[in-house]
């Protein structure tokens, strides 16, 4: 440490969190914490989730094993981590939003689609403006002291890192019994990265939980994911099933899919703690065209070409176009289903029918799988 930094190392790395802060504020993250790095503790709890296999077909979960809980194996010299939040609601998001997702969801012929996933990729966001903080982070650091360079690296959602845990370690929130982070002025809406640095900094101090007795996001999840406090069995979660899950839906869980196309919010939406849900303050999470209130109709006729288009720099790029295809079939023959039964929507379910057979003539086996199904929903 140079000698005329006027001040100890205690003072200056609360000095430089202060900054650290700041220049989080200026980026558009609305926390910023710092956890150590020591996750021990949460090895046994992790290995048993994936003994049990409620990892599903995410694969490099097992592969990467208890890597999750050692940050030092994934950056060598790592000594603390840095987290940060930022909050995703869109800006026009209106007060009674909860509401109108609880709406959205009892209208069938309405194609749901998770709200993170409806403005811009968090993953590119999250990550460019991470790496902007690192690279202010590492300018500052070669001012105090050009012998002794910063070393970094930016993760969101993007490795073995257990966000959750170190963002409830460095007082972000707390888990909540979905699994999903939890804070009092902020609810769960918002998003979740990390920089590992090689050097030290003051930990921040951690949240108490504020769950209580409450279970609503186990009461409400439609396909019983959530088989514990605190443990979700990814393979019935319709997360997973939309958008992990490369092959077939289990044909147990169609119907309780209901018209949610990609992602499901239900445990989130529920929760009391969202209506302390707060904006974005950045323009990326606004909703693209056509990612709220279209119809399944009209996302189904959708060519690969337009698909292509209108997900460009989105986060449901990455299921591609054959997924999407087989999710909304799904979605359709829920419709179908519901379409059938009321004597007054015929021209509801003609359209449909005719929608699932024109595009049965030249689709994949998985999705040609889906749209039978779909079909098979008629009423007699």
């Amino acid at each position: 440490m140079p000698e005329n930094r006027g001040m100890d190392s205690h003072a200056f790395n609360h000095q430089l969190l202060k900054k650290i802060e700041q220049w989080g504020r200026e980026l558009g993250f609305s926390q910023i914490g710092v956890a150590g790095i020591d996750l021990g503790s949460s090895e046994p709890s992790l290995l048993d989730w994936l003994a049990k296999g409620f990892h599903g077909e995410m694969g490099y979960m097992a592969a990467h094993g208890l890597k999750r809980a050692r940050p030092a194996e994934l950056l060598e010299g790592t000594v603390c981590v840095i987290t940060a939040r930022m909050d995703y609601l869109p800006k026009n998001t209106p007060t009674d939003w909860r509401e109108v997702e609880a709406q959205r969801l009892a209208a069938p012929h309405e194609a749901v689609i998770s709200v993170y996933a409806r403005g811009r990729d968090y993953h590119k966001v999250m990550r460019a403006r991470l790496q902007t903080l690192s690279e202010k982070l590492a300018a500052e650091m070669q001012i105090i002291d050009p012998k002794n360079a910063l070393a970094s690296r930016v993760f969101v959602d993007s490795a073995p890192v257990l966000e959750v845990e170190l963002a409830s370690r460095s007082g972000l929130g707390w888990r909540g019994k979905h699994t999903l982070l939890l804070n009092r002025e902020a609810g769960s809406m918002f998003f979740l990265g990390e920089i590992f640095v090689n050097f030290e900094l003051p930990k921040t101090a951690t949240q108490e939980p504020h769950c209580g007795s409450c279970t609503a996001c186990i009461d409400v999840c439609p396909t019983a994911a959530i088989v514990a406090p605190f443990e979700v069995d990814a393979r019935r979660c319709i997360s997973y099933l939309t958008i992990e899950n490369k092959g077939p839906i289990p044909v147990e869980f169609r119907a309780a899919m209901g018209n949610r196309i990609y992602g499901c919010d239900d445990c989130q939406t529920v929760c009391p703690w969202n209506k302390f849900a707060k904006r974005a303050v950045i323009s990326d999470f606004d909703v693209r065209e056509g990612m709220e209130d279209s119809t399944l109709l009209e996302l189904f006729s959708w060519s690969e070409e337009e698909f292509l288009k209108r997900t460009e720099g989105s986060a449901i790029r990455r299921i591609a176009y054959e997924r999407w295809q087989r999710n909304i079939a799904v979605a359709l023959g829920n419709q179908l289903r519901s379409a059938s039964q009321a004597t007054s929507d015929k021209a509801s379910t003609s359209a449909i029918v005719a929608a699932l057979t024109a595009k049965r003539l030249h689709s994949s086996e998985l999705v040609i799988e889906h749209i039978d199904w779909a079909l098979a929903q008629l009423a007699p």
